[in-house]
């Protein structure tokens, strides 16, 4: 296989390893049938608690940081910038669509948090900032997650300036509000559950 195609699928393949669904079936947990049904780390703290949260949390960011570090060491990402975005895009997408699980996945926050780390930490830095204050001061880790991944492209484009990256940037940030639909209209209506409490309606 072309390395133009190799290094994005197996991001992809690496993105589709549901470690949230797999730490709540080593504890018994339906994940699927429990909270708000997803397989992110947001649902697994609801479930499971902190340490299961932060343990899947780490696990999702892994799947986007490790392929651009493999691609790096031993592939041509380092002159390639394309082939770079493109798996760090195939990392988001198997985590959002895993081959795994019929392509019901999660809703690529962490993964993307991930890919950045390995590509522009500067604009992760940017993004997660975003991210603690709006989730601080509406009550909604949704609203922070939503945010921080609006903001994430001026980021790159700011930090790592580069073509195919900013496009990655972009597609990544149009992913996660595409995922993050329904929690949207529940934010429109009043209706989301926050970390500070159950909604007010």
């Amino acid at each position: 296989m072309s390395n133009n195609f190799f290094w994005p699928v197996l991001a992809y393949l690496a993105g589709s390893i549901p470690f949230g669904l797999l730490f709540a079936r080593i504890k018994g947990v339906d994940l699927r049938g429990s909270g708000s049904g997803n397989i992110g780390a947001t649902n697994v703290m609801r479930v499971m608690g902190k340490s299961a949260g932060f343990l899947t949390l780490l696990a999702d960011l892994a799947k986007g940081f490790l392929p651009i570090v493999l691609l790096r060491l031993v592939g041509s990402g380092l002159s390639d910038p394309g082939i770079l975005a493109l798996t760090g895009l195939g990392a988001v997408i198997g985590h959002c669509y895993p081959l795994f699980l019929g392509f019901r996945g999660g809703k690529g926050v962490a993964t993307s948090a991930g890919v950045l780390l390995a590509v522009c930490p500067s604009a992760l830095c940017v993004a997660a900032a975003i991210f603690l204050i709006v989730a601080r001061v509406t009550g909604f880790v949704s609203a922070g997650s939503l945010a921080a991944a609006a903001i994430a492209p001026a980021g790159v484009h700011f930090f790592c300036p580069s073509g195919p990256v900013e496009l990655m940037a972009w597609a990544m940030a149009v992913l996660i509000w595409w995922k993050h639909k329904e929690n949207i209209r529940r934010l429109l209506r009043g209706e989301e559950h926050g970390w500070k409490g159950p909604p007010t309606v």
